[in-house]
């Protein structure tokens, strides 16, 4: 009860699910047909897999207990569901996202969040054939629930977008954020009416609007309401949670929340070592990330108890145990990572591959998006390369699409032997990291000084370490900026010819300056004032470049604006 400020939470829960409506409708917006077909193996195999084998094993332990299937089947699929919003969070601040176990978890969570807006609407027709005692639901229900679906969809298809376009040329953010929340609450209230969930209508407007051109203004538009009434939820949901409970039940409980991190845990270990790709120290971090419950499943036994499926009294236990779960999830992630770095791997490190190319020309070091290009350029030309990779994963990718390429670390020399540097006459080196890089164009100019090394740089201390090795580098961004401020300038209205010269003229200038820097690089004084020093000539060298009648027009100018 803590200080009984707020009398009766179910209102304040009530009236805060609005968030999960809005969180689901941000998802909506976020899932293109396109996106979810790239990654469609990973998160219909392995999150389909997760879920339903844990719903499954959660469902058979519940029934023990529970009387009939329903209640069973509920609990397993609300518990089988991990919290999206702790879990990417929880990679994001690890700088884990992009991982192997990242981007499998994310996969997984995209599933979960999918499978929640089917499970959301068949808990009310579950409700209603338990109430009419039947093992299906009433077909009356079922129209009424398809009728409702086709009608958001075909009017989400035909008319949201006609009406929004309407609105954009308001040029009104109030009525633009106004229309984005009756877009939200009113395809949420249809469902509602309908006896399904309210999440359902708001997910299948913002997928309908996903590829819309106001997807992204939605979003911003609706981004600031969701996290508020989603921040109300969360703080209506532990206002829920009867402490009672914990102390009346401390046996039960704590059970609850063990079997369910260790079963879970269990599922993803397994899930994501055979279908995920994942080894296994990757498998335990997704376990670790994954095992809690989520906030779906909050919604879900809600759902379930309006429903008449589940009694108050395991509503409130199911909460404390899913709530408790998602609290243990940052010290079972921290005792795991400490775990994985005390106990380092004991399974065997891919050994470098053969290489049976014996008369390369070039060597590319690193076979990424630079060497990748690099490469298709000498093939087109019949010049014979040979590709060094340190990702196995790179290496598994490129060779799907029929690229020979080896895997092995290019810093190492047994690999630079084994490749035959010392017949090669260019080696490129576009590996990603500068560090890295570094290292290995220093072996490379001890071991084969005879090599012309090309060297990608990712900025300019980067380029200055580099030209310390008599190494010819290219900046990764430069040419590419330089593409695009010519660009910016025909846009403006600059002449063809007059970007262009202006563009190779920049290009020359910057390349000089980069040479004169190298020379102070270490000193950062002066390398400041080289700065400065080189903005002034670069004016200076671009208003010579004007006509006698431009540079007296600019002139005035000055004046009048001195005036």
């Amino acid at each position: 009860d803590g200080l009984s400020l707020v009398p009766d939470p179910d209102d304040v829960l009530a009236a805060s699910e609005i968030g999960v409506v809005m969180l689901l409708f941000v998802i909506g917006l976020e899932l293109s047909p396109a996106r979810l077909w790239v990654m469609r193996r990973k998160v219909f195999g392995t999150g389909g897999l997760q879920v339903f084998v844990s719903a499954a094993a959660i469902a058979a332990i519940a029934a023990l207990g529970v009387d009939g299937w329903k209640a069973p089947l509920v609990i397993g699929m609300g518990l089988a569901l991990s919290s999206t919003a702790v879990g990417l969070q929880l990679l994001a601040e690890r700088k884990e996202l992009t991982t192997e176990h990242g981007r499998v978890a994310f996969a997984i969570l995209l599933f979960q969040d999918l499978i929640a807006i089917p499970l959301l609407a068949a808990i009310p027709l579950l409700g209603a054939a338990k109430a009419l005692e039947r093992s299906a639901p009433p077909l009356d229900s079922v129209v009424i629930a398809v009728g409702a679906i086709l009608a958001v969809v075909v009017g989400g298809r035909f008319l949201l977008r006609h009406l929004l376009r309407v609105v954009a040329r308001a040029n009104s953010v109030e009525v633009f954020t106004a229309s984005a929340l009756l877009v939200v609450v009113g395809n949420a209230w249809i469902m509602d009416q309908a006896g399904l969930s309210m999440g359902l209508g708001a997910f299948l407007a913002g997928v309908l609007l996903a590829e819309s051109e106001f997807r992204h203004e939605l979003e911003s538009h609706i981004e600031p309401f969701k996290g508020l009434f989603l921040g109300l939820f969360f703080i209506a949901i532990g206002m829920s949670i009867d402490l009672d409970v914990i102390g009346e039940q401390p046996a039960l409980i704590a059970a609850g929340v063990l079997g369910l991190l260790a079963l879970k845990l269990a599922v993803l270990l397994a899930v994501g070592r055979f279908t995920g790709g994942l080894d296994l120290r990757q498998s335990m971090q997704l376990g670790a990330v994954l095992a809690m419950g989520g906030e779906f499943g909050f919604v879900v036994f809600a759902e379930g108890l309006k429903a008449g499926l589940i009694e108050p009294v395991l509503r409130d236990q199911l909460f404390v145990v899913i709530g408790l779960s998602m609290a243990a999830t940052p010290l079972i992630l921290l005792a795991v990572s400490r775990w994985l770095r005390e106990h380092p791997s004991a399974e065997k490190e891919r050994e470098p591959d053969d290489i049976d190319h014996e008369h390369p020309r070039v060597i590319i070091a690193g076979f990424g998006r630079v060497g990748q290009i690099v490469g298709r350029m000498l093939r087109a030309q019949k010049i014979p390369f040979t590709a060094l990779e340190n990702s196995a994963e790179q290496v598994d990718v490129s060779r799907r699409f029929g690229t020979k390429i080896y895997y092995g670390d290019p810093a190492r020399p047994d690999l630079l032997r084994a490749a035959h540097a010392e017949r090669a006459e260019v080696f490129v080196l576009t590996t990603d990291d500068p560090d890295a890089n570094v290292r290995t164009a220093r072996l490379v100019k001890r071991m084969y000084p005879h090599l012309k090394v090309f060297a990608r740089a990712r900025n300019r201390q980067h380029a200055f370490r580099l030209m310390d090795l008599d190494a010819e580098v290219t900046r990764e961004t430069f040419h590419s900026s330089l593409v695009m401020g010519r660009k910016v300038m025909l846009a403006l209205g600059v002449p063809a010819d007059e970007a262009e010269r202006n563009t190779e003229r920049f290009r020359q200038h910057d390349e000089q300056l980069l040479r004169r820097q190298h020379l102070v690089y270490d000193d950062e004084a002066a390398l400041v004032a080289s700065s400065q020093e080189a903005l002034a000539d670069l004016e200076t060298l671009f208003e010579a470049d004007l006509s006698p009648d431009e540079a007296a027009e600019d002139e005035r100018d000055d004046g009048d604006a001195g005036r």
